[in-house]
């Protein structure tokens, strides 16, 4: 049987107009034994894509690992560091993570208590709730209604030593059921989003470009962000918005001389917008949560500088300003016609293409509901590509 590449059903809510290219369920092959010329097809596809999903997968954390490392045979170590880097309690990704002892590449993630699991004898595991980490929350009397929101919206990566993976798969093996919820944004717009419950969301990075327009695209493109040093333990005491979409500017971040030790040049400083590698396409990929500091070059030598910001660069330091712009930049994308949230069944596997896309975990569990997910990504052996100089001149 050849291999079949089919566009994901789509939610009502989505603009079919602007998933034309994006996400595919592929049939027909077994993603955890792959020749090398299927395993080229999965690899364009995916970058083509940014999402595939294949259906009633069995695998283990070996063949997961092995799928994940061929993206990037130089990498090797969990995308945090094999937990080293954000190991500490202070992180806020502490209580997410549990690592499998004899893959610690793979990650058991998800709710509740999963007793002899790959080595585990007992897991106690706790789906991340907006409740912990928003300024502001849904109701109680909401949630029992199935109101949730977004918790974070974000790329899989370390953002300080470590470069972001380029691929993250995601294993869905016990996957409860239950009612839709509604995902509301809560900022005004009375933006909301009927989604499965504890769906992971996906946007795609190019359409948040795409739909920029012209002054920001021009921003964007010039622009680097300089992430804040163990960013997750940084941001750990500070508020997210109520949309997931980045932190409230309230003085609350953890100060530098208090992080874990740190060197400057440890600090990433990557391109707001990132270079597709097989379709050259640009994609905005910032995660706004780490975001510290925007550098941003002048305009290219014989650009118009009517309506254009920041014409002779800048470097923006004030939190609260780069914040705001990325803001600006960002929320265009998140709309709810514009978010593919992904309707979860047991033994699904989706990879995606974590230098393409932003996701968001949502909804919220009884403890009853128990779920259990294998997650992989590898720190890449390389920082990913930012815009060329004709992209530049391009879009400036």
């Amino acid at each position: 049987m050849a291999v079949e590449f089919v566009p994901l059903p789509l939610p009502a809510s989505a603009d079919a107009s602007k998933f034309i290219d994006f996400g595919r369920e592929v049939r027909g092959v077994d993603p955890g034994s792959l020749s090398p010329e299927l395993f080229e097809q999965i690899k364009d596809a995916l970058y083509k894509h940014d999402a595939l999903l294949f259906r009633d997968v069995k695998l283990t954390p070996e063949q997961q690992y092995a799928l994940t490392k061929a993206f990037d045979p130089q990498s090797e170590n969990y995308g945090h560091g094999n937990n080293k880097t954000e190991g500490t309690k202070k992180s806020i990704l502490h209580p997410d993570l549990k690592t499998i002892p004899r893959v610690p590449q793979v990650q058991l993630i998800g709710n509740g208590t999963v007793y002899n699991h790959e080595g585990l004898a007992e897991a106690m595991l706790k789906h991340p709730s907006h409740s912990t980490f928003h300024k502001t929350r849904v109701t109680p009397e909401d949630e029992a209604k199935g109101i949730t929101r977004f918790y974070r919206w974000h790329i899989d990566a370390a953002l300080y030593d470590l470069s972001p993976p380029r691929v993250t798969t995601l294993y869905g093996i016990n996957v409860p059921k239950g009612s839709h919820q509604t995902c509301r944004y809560d900022d005004g717009t009375g933006d909301e989003l009927d989604v499965p419950l504890g769906t992971t969301a996906f946007v795609s990075g190019k359409t948040m470009f795409d739909i920029l327009p012209q002054d920001l695209k021009s921003l964007a493109v010039r622009s680097r962000v300089r992430y804040a040093p163990h960013p997750y333990v940084w941001m750990a005491p500070a508020h997210a918005m109520s949309t997931g979409l980045g932190i409230e500017s309230e003085g609350l971040e953890l100060p530098l001389n208090e992080l874990p030790p740190w060197e400057e040049e440890r600090r990433k400083v990557l391109p707001v917008v990132w270079k597709n590698p097989v379709t050259g396409n640009l994609h905005f990929q910032v995660h706004p949560c780490g975001a510290a500091e925007l550098i941003v070059d002048p305009l290219p030598a014989g650009a118009s500088r009517d309506g254009a910001l920041y014409p002779d660069g800048a470097h923006i330091t004030d939190l609260k300003e780069v914040r705001d712009l990325l803001y600006k930049m960002q929320r265009p994308a998140i709309a709810p016609k514009l978010v593919y949230p992904h309707d979860w069944r047991e033994n699904d596997l989706v990879l995606f293409h974590n230098r393409g896309v932003l996701h968001s975990v949502v909804g919220a569990f009884t403890k009853e509901q128990v779920r259990a997910f294998h997650q992989c990504n590898l720190a890449a052996s390389d920082d990913p590509a930012g815009p060329t100089k004709e992209d530049v001149e391009a879009y400036a």
